[in-house]
């Protein structure tokens, strides 16, 4: 019964949907988006809040100043389902197929956590000001923009952090639960069941409205981002945090610590005393979850969204004077 609870009432966004709305977009002629680009480049300049689009354009593609275009840079139409991973397809083509298909673009899809040598388009980068070749789109979204609706104030959750993840490679995850799965503040598990790992860290997984009856849950990272920070930000639960080292389309780098989440240091040695902190301190932790949920709101307004998204690949595009 809990397999099938968590099957139907996980909170996660749902991928049938997705796929079918992303296949459907494959049927309609691109042409006609075409025709449509530049009027719907000009509705910048007729909003209200075109200040605040263009300063999120120049935080995703940081780069003023003419780009040589990579050897290898491929035409968009060459972009198939088939070559990439295809999530990362769907999303980029949700834009991509505004512009002409002979425009050419380097595309680096997946995890990235590293510098890109070359002024790219890709999901993920690190948080610095030397990452100006990675071009933010609003990649793998389905998975990460989920946002939840919790009806627990925080004074009644479980004085407890809650966790539940992979942690085969993620060696911060590994040291996290060597150091507290064993400790009744915690309620953590690794959901993997990888067999290198002790058996009492196993756990089944858990919908996120079981993690939301704590007061704490865990956003560690994993190959980049952890991918539940947006959702735990929606929540009456406060994300719990390492230093981010990076970032998506959600701006990782602009969150602000013991703000918008709890910092605590790398290797969790202060970790136990800043929960008690906030456990004996809810006017202060109800100030965090305040300022979350005020952050989560400017990525509600899905018109805006779309419009940043394709002045971000159009900038790409004049950037490496193809427009």
């Amino acid at each position: 019964m809990a397999s099938f609870r968590y099957l139907f009432h996980n909170g996660k966004n749902s991928k049938i949907k997705y796929y079918a709305i992303s296949y459907i977009r494959l049927l309609i002629p691109r042409f006609i988006y075409r025709l449509r680009l530049d009027n719907e480049l000009k509705k910048v300049d007729r909003c209200p809040d075109a200040e605040y689009i263009k300063r999120r354009v120049d935080y995703y593609n940081k780069v003023n100043h003419m780009c040589e275009l990579a050897d290898d840079a491929i035409a968009l139409k060459n972009v198939k389902v088939r070559d990439h991973a295809s999530v990362y397809f769907f999303d980029f083509f949700e834009f991509a197929r505004w512009f002409s298909p002979n425009l050419r673009c380097s595309y680096v899809p997946g995890d990235i956590s590293r510098k890109l040598p070359i002024y790219s388009v890709t999901k993920s980068r690190p948080i610095g000001d030397d990452n100006e070749n990675s071009v933010i789109m609003k990649l793998e979204k389905n998975r990460h923009f989920t946002f939840l609706k919790d009806t627990i104030p925080f004074e009644k959750k479980r004085n407890k952090v809650i966790f539940r993840g992979k942690i085969l490679g993620k060696e911060n995850r590994i040291d996290f639960m060597k150091k507290f799965y064993d400790d009744p503040m915690f309620d953590i598990g690794n959901v993997d069941h990888n067999s290198a790992f002790p058996q009492e860290w196993k756990r089944e997984k858990m919908s996120y409205y079981d993690h939301l009856e704590s007061k704490f849950i865990m956003s560690l990272e994993g190959n980049d981002v952890a991918s539940n920070l947006k959702w735990i930000m929606s929540s009456n639960s406060i994300a719990v945090s390492p230093r981010l080292t990076c970032e998506t389309w959600f701006m990782e780098g602009t969150l602000i610590p013991d703000y918008h989440y709890i910092e605590i240091k790398e290797d969790f040695s202060d970790l136990k005393e800043k929960l008690q902190y906030y456990i004996d301190h809810p006017k202060e932790a109800n100030a965090i979850i305040r300022h979350a949920h005020e952050y989560i709101e400017q990525f509600k307004d899905c018109k805006r969204e779309k419009l940043i998204s394709l002045l971000v690949l159009d900038k790409y595009f004049r950037m490496t004077q193809q427009r």
